[in-house]
């Protein structure tokens, strides 16, 4: 776990242990009450539901987790700029409504994927290790459908489609990890062969039992697990499933815009020492 360190005008001044991404991520708790964590190294998360639902409360709680990993790298997408905006200097890109800033952003992280291959093929090793040369990355899309379904043509949503399940595909060993939401759980937003590359999976109150299927896996439903049993007056409620489990019944933790303002700046300020410190580097 590495260790916080403050500047002062005597000098660095340890104060304390960080999180660290390779580190099991809280999430909420279980139906019995007990704490619920996912591991996302080396793992890929996939959230859906209804508006409402709950996804962007759990994409924030694993996105604040990483935020103050100072052992990670964000990288933010954002159709409506507002659910990741408030971690926007925690991250080292972030992208709005803009489909071309997209696209060059996921081939960016194409190319960075790649030489880290490259890198670990010369050392003869599979996959990278906690404090390596270079730090994992989480990549947060935040409402899957608007880059890949809304915005644009044809042919740029496809590219946008494609990227991601490459990164989604070869990311994971050499700390690439992509967490989307999506309010819209349908076959056309989450094709089969992009779902299943998640190991992580969850499913907030989604309108149909087929909605809920697209989530967790064909199926489900049928043997009693779909989230459209799930009350629309207990948002942040979703069947939380991990790759090769059953699902269970999971209420992700609250934060509230100021808890996400807070503690956002608090990552910024840990990860940007410097510009704190120094007024006229604001």
């Amino acid at each position: 776990m590495p260790t916080l360190v403050a500047l002062s005008s005597t000098g660095p001044v340890p104060v304390g242990p960080a999180l660290s991404v390779f580190d099991p991520m809280f999430i909420g708790i279980d139906e019995f009450g007990h704490p619920v964590h996912v591991s996302m190294i080396f793992r890929n998360l996939l959230a859906g539901s209804e508006p409402g639902g709950g996804k962007s409360t759990l994409l924030n709680l694993i996105v604040a987790h990483a935020a103050l990993s100072v052992d990670c790298r964000l990288c933010l997408l954002d159709g409506k700029q507002v659910e990741l905006g408030q971690w926007e200097a925690c991250a080292d890109v972030f992208v709005g409504p803009d489909i071309d800033h997209a696209l060059a952003t996921l081939r960016r992280l194409q190319t960075v994927m790649n030489n880290r291959y490259a890198h670990l093929r010369s050392q003869g090793r599979r996959k990278i290790v906690r404090g390596d040369a270079f730090l994992p990355i989480l990549v947060a899309v935040d409402e899957l459908a608007y880059f890949s379904a809304t915005v644009g043509d044809r042919k740029t949503q496809e590219a946008f489609s494609s990227l991601l399940r490459d990164l989604v595909a070869r990311g994971r060993a050499v700390g690439v990890m992509v967490v989307a939401a999506t309010q819209r759980p349908s076959s056309d937003i989450i094709p089969t062969s992009l779902r299943d590359l998640f190991a992580w999976r969850w499913a907030g109150r989604c309108t149909t039992d087929v909605s809920s299927d697209i989530v967790l896996g064909h199926g489900w439903a049928a043997r009693g697990w779909s989230s459209n049993t799930i009350s629309p007056s207990n948002p942040g409620a979703g069947l939380l499933i991990a790759e090769g489990g059953v699902p269970r019944l999971v209420k992700t933790a609250y934060l509230s815009d100021e808890d996400c303002a807070a503690i956002a700046s608090y990552a910024a300020s840990i990860r940007n020492p410097h510009r704190y410190l120094d007024p006229s580097a604001a």
